[in-house]
């Protein structure tokens, strides 16, 4: 009987990810990997992954991954191979007034696939503030603000940094999200977001708008959840570039 494909799923894997100013960053990804190739490669496959995935553990980013899914479906005969690492990236944010330091954490995922061409997707999720701008329209003190969660998926021609799609993302927000704020940092990020209001359709269309402006990205997805505070639901928009031709 002919398999689709076969793999592992959900390995816990150490890895060093390349940082934009400059060395690595340690962390635990969770990595996929699938292949198609012929019956007779299948009783290997699992010791060939993890052989390749010890070879390339040390220095892991997105320039390197179509090398390495590109060496397992060499050495397995594959017709075709694909590879999920999900993985916490931590980038140390200032606090905009007391200037405290924090360690903010960002889930990212390099997601590849070799077949006829190359597909390498780089997707990030990051948290902001939104602040809805009818309940600010309507109330005389203040507006109902969230937390809300923009996810972005890229593909792109030149290397683009996740910290660059971070700032991309937060700067289309109400305002920043903080891993520690004191009392004068909280009184900026609240006013902040109050004279910035946006839906979730405002967040997605400016991420659109930046990524729009970037020459380097090819294709992007972006959606944008809000954990509303007042409501039981929450609220959504999604984009698609391939849509906006």
């Amino acid at each position: 009987m002919k398999l689709k494909s076969v793999g592992i799923e959900n390995i816990s894997y150490p890895v060093k990810i390349r940082q934009k100013k400059g060395g690595h960053q340690d962390t635990v990804a969770t990595i996929d990997l699938r292949v198609n190739l012929p019956r007779s490669y299948r009783e290997t496959c699992v010791s060939t992954f993890i052989k390749i995935l010890n070879k390339y553990q040390d220095d892991l980013s997105v320039t390197i991954f179509p090398d390495l899914i590109q060496e397992v479906k060499q050495e397995l005969n594959a017709v075709s191979a694909g590879m999920e690492m999900t993985f916490p990236y931590f980038i140390e944010k200032t606090a905009p007034v007391s200037n405290t330091k924090s360690l903010m954490e960002y889930r990212c995922r390099f997601t590849c696939g070799v077949d006829a061409v190359n597909d390498l997707i780089l997707s990030v999720w990051v948290p902001v503030t939104t602040l809805c701008p009818c309940s600010k329209e309507i109330s005389a003190y203040g507006a109902h603000n969230q937390r809300a969660e923009v996810n972005l998926n890229i593909r792109y021609r030149k290397f683009i940094w996740v910290e660059e799609l971070i700032d991309m993302i937060e700067s289309a927000a109400s305002s920043e999200v903080f891993a520690l704020l004191k009392r004068p940092d909280e009184k900026f990020v609240t006013e902040q977001a109050y004279l910035n209001p946006m839906f979730v359709e405002d967040v997605v269309r400016k991420v659109a708008e930046n990524a729009l402006a970037n020459p380097d990205i090819t294709w992007f997805s972006a959606g944008v959840e809000s954990f509303e505070s007042i409501h039981k639901h929450s609220a959504y928009a999604y984009i698609d570039s391939n849509e906006l031709r």
